[in-house]
């Protein structure tokens, strides 16, 4: 009579008797059935997990991918060996047979019974000139990616970046006969004028004649080096982080400090990329300069009188009329070209991988 009534351990069950074990706990009212666990690895006949490839294809795939990259790899260093060997097989006679300073005669005369020639005055030539028109091309690249970036309307922006980018294409020698014929009227007038009035400068003195000149085709190469640096900069201000905007725009910033505190530090690496690669276009631009320079062969400072020359364009321009000698000699001065923009190639990437390693030590 005051027994409290066991609920039956058959209840729920259908039945069927489950056992008890003293470890589970009370009321429990099922055994649970415990599944058989597979003891067949991912490495056997079947496909793996996610229907991976079996383990021994995966391996040989991987294998021969790294192999595919690593000959792709080698191939660039190889043929960059490859020339740089051919350039100084080829050059070395050519330098042995030399009676002048290669490296401080002023003149070109590789075709004479006495071999005389000098690349100071051309790889002068090549570097000012390309030094003149990135100072040109920079400012106003940059101006116009910001632009395009941060104030122009979409469909405007669009129809611009397209247009600059269309610009890119032109072939150089287009450039150089428009330089020649067209573009020279207005930069003789205005070299005229800087002649008049700043004539006292050194780089602006002279007695003329005035046209073919640095100037002229240091312009030349800022508008073809345009729109290699405004695409490349214009993309790079396009991926800084969103919220980095907002946040100097949240601190009260202008417009105008958002952009130099915000969008101008984190796109530097970018901007550096891109006016290295519009210098190494610069140095290595070969018929525009040699049909709008005047092709002497001098060291000087002056950007208006007519002269100047370079390495690519004296190679254009000498190259028809070269014996064995000559062309030794042309392929000298392309030795020199080749390391000029080897050198700065590396020095773009040393400033930017040091930069890179800076800023990810600053985050």
């Amino acid at each position: 009579m005051g027994e409290t009534p066991q609920r039956s351990a058959d209840a729920g069950t259908g039945g069927t008797r489950v056992a008890q074990s003293h470890d589970r706990p009370a009321g429990a009212s099922a055994r649970v059935a415990e599944a058989p666990v597979s003891t067949r690895t991912p490495g056997g006949a079947g496909l793996g997990g996610g229907g991976a490839l079996p383990r021994a294809r995966a391996f040989g795939a991987e294998r021969a991918f790294r192999g595919l990259t690593l000959a792709a790899g080698t191939a660039v260093l190889v043929v960059i060996a490859a020339i740089a060997f051919f350039l100084i097989a080829k050059a070395v006679p050519a330098l042995r047979a030399n009676t002048e300073s290669f490296w401080s005669f002023e003149g070109w005369f590789p075709n004479d019974s006495e071999p005389k020639f000098g690349i100071g005055a051309l790889a002068f030539g090549t570097v000012l000139s390309s030094a003149l028109a990135l100072l040109i091309a920079v400012p106003v690249a940059l101006g116009i990616a910001l632009y395009l970036s941060h104030y122009a309307p979409r469909r405007l922006g669009t129809t611009l970046g397209f247009l600059i980018d269309l610009l890119a294409a032109v072939p150089s020698v287009v450039f150089g006969l428009w330089g020649r014929d067209v573009f020279i009227g207005p930069v003789r007038d205005f070299s005229v004028w800087l002649n008049q009035y700043f004539g006292w400068i050194p780089i602006f003195g002279g007695d003329g004649p005035f046209g073919r000149s640095i100037l002229l085709g240091a312009l030349v190469l800022a508008i073809m080096v345009l729109p290699i640096i405004t695409s490349l900069s214009r993309e790079v201000f396009l991926q800084t982080p969103t919220a980095n905007e907002e946040a100097a725009l949240a601190l009260g910033a202008t417009r105008w400090e958002m952009l130099r505190t915000a969008v101008l530090p984190y796109g530097r690496p970018g901007i550096i990329a891109a006016v290295m690669l519009g210098l190494g276009r610069a140095l290595g631009e070969t018929i525009a300069l040699a049909l709008t320079l005047g092709a002497t062969f001098s060291i000087s400072f002056n950007l208006i009188e007519s002269g100047g020359n370079t390495i690519a364009a004296n190679i254009a321009n000498a190259f028809g009329e070269a014996n064995d000698t000559g062309r030794g000699a042309l392929i000298a001065s392309g030795l020199v070209l080749f390391a000029i923009t080897l050198i700065v190639n590396i020095t773009a990437r040393a400033i930017i991988y040091r930069r890179r390693e800076f800023t990810e030590s600053a985050a």
